[in-house]
């Protein structure tokens, strides 16, 4: 399933952070994605793990290649 993001709006529970996905970016498993991180204060880069709708919004699961670590981002459905 992809899902196209014009400017898509989250948020990172564990980090605390809002998220937002740019227009551009395809949102399916084994793509690249870049997205702001506005706790950070700057775009970053990561790959998408898995997509899995949620009740009222949509669980992106992304490996954040800075961190090196997975995150996940609850989006607005």
């Amino acid at each position: 399933a992809s899902i196209p993001a014009l400017a898509w709006d989250g948020y990172d529970y564990e980090k605390g952070t809002s998220i937002e996905i740019d227009k551009g970016n395809l949102v399916r498993p084994g793509e690249e994605i870049e997205y702001f991180d506005y706790d950070k204060g700057e775009y970053r880069y990561g790959d998408v793990e898995s997509i899995q709708r949620n009740g009222s919004s949509v669980e992106v699961e992304v490996y954040d290649h800075d961190q090196g670590e997975c995150r996940t981002f609850e989006m607005d459905d």
